[in-house]
């Protein structure tokens, strides 16, 4: 059961109890009027995450603090739209996405700085503390262990823009997925030629074949659909760990490894409660979660023992965050017209 289910069935608990009440009672207010969430014990959420990366989380935030959180799950680039279109004070927090996004719409963010920032690597922290990182997610390929041989694998981008892949990826649509869109700038930086040579390649190689989400990629990769696939390394090592037949490869002519991020918004109803989700977010309790149950890097100095661990395999590039953000919109525009083409 989600956690908004599971608060709409404790709420419809109290509001039985209350009907009760009123009729031993007499009393002509209304339920609603008794049983109100305060205002201060309220917070609304944003969040890109999937279910089983947000849902621990918040159940934990909110038996902690006794905060409820009205939560708004969906893909990256629409919630962003939507902070950029909503009026101020429709939502306290944007909690995930990569923070090209972040960058992109710092204006709509109030820079916060949490207690523990000192504990915080300092190349993922945002200028003025406009967001906070949450955890570093390095982009990775993955293939099919039963038809793909190691040796054949590929194992940089350029092998990427080859024919021999042709119609073999899975790579999901960066129009939606902010990972995917973090991938496709970390495709152009690497290769560092003509932009529009190197969308086109790729789009090629691809053949019009376009994943609807990044979890798609590890399925269609997993099934056989696709035979090698671009992801993040955390969604890979989770699916390795439950059963997946597929193989991690750290792409030897470089990636990015750059963190997803949480923000308050500028103009929120509920800001003591959006710092105190921040303050949440990075404290050891959820960092140790982002490591042992979501397998992702922690974005905190004293406790990255698996970046440690695995620190020859990742050739982590000086990702530029600026570019990827202010030509976002001139990528994703090429990208469409391309795809177009490809129909």
């Amino acid at each position: 059961m989600g956690t908004m289910s599971k608060k709409c069935s404790r709420i419809a608990g109290i509001l039985t109890m209350a009907g009760v009440m009123l009729l031993l009672t007499g009393c002509s207010q209304t339920q609603e009027e008794i049983y109100q969430i305060p205002e201060d014990k309220k917070l609304v959420i944003y969040t890109s995450h999937k279910e089983d990366v947000y849902e621990p989380i918040i159940k934990e935030f909110e038996e902690r603090t006794g905060i409820f959180v009205e939560l708004k799950a969906g893909d990256t680039i629409a919630l962003f739209d939507e902070l950029q279109q909503d009026e101020p004070g429709t939502f306290d927090v944007m909690f995930g996405g990569g923070i090209e996004s972040f960058e992109e719409c710092r204006d709509y963010f109030q820079p916060y700085t949490v207690s523990e920032a000192e504990r915080i690597q300092e190349q993922y922290r945002a200028e003025e503390d406009v967001y906070t990182p949450f955890s570093v997610l390095p982009t990775v390929f993955i293939y099919n262990n039963k038809l793909v041989y190691p040796v054949a694998a590929p194992k940089t981008w350029a092998e990427l823009q080859t024919d021999r892949w042709e119609g073999k990826i899975a790579f999901a649509d960066p129009t939606k997925s902010g990972s995917s869109y973090t991938a496709l700038c970390t495709m152009l930086q690497v290769l560092g030629e003509d932009e529009e040579t190197i969308l086109r390649n790729f789009c090629d190689t691809l053949d019009g074949n376009v994943s609807a989400s990044s979890g798609e990629v590890l399925e269609e990769v997993n099934a056989g659909t696709r035979l090698v696939g671009i992801t993040s390394e955390g969604m890979a090592r989770q699916k390795i760990l439950e059963g997946e037949d597929i193989t991690v490869i750290y792409p030897q002519d470089g990636t990015s490894a750059i963190p997803d991020a949480t923000a308050i918004v500028k103009g929120c109803r509920h800001p003591e409660n959006a710092k105190a989700f921040l303050e949440f977010t990075v404290s050891t309790d959820v960092q140790r979660l982002v490591e042992e149950k979501f397998f992702r890097r922690t974005v905190r100095n004293d406790m990255d023992e698996y970046a440690i661990q695995e620190k020859n395999k990742l050739k982590a590039i000086d990702y530029d965050i600026q570019w990827a953000a202010r030509e976002k919109e001139n990528i994703l525009t090429a990208w469409e017209r391309l795809q177009e083409e490809n129909r």
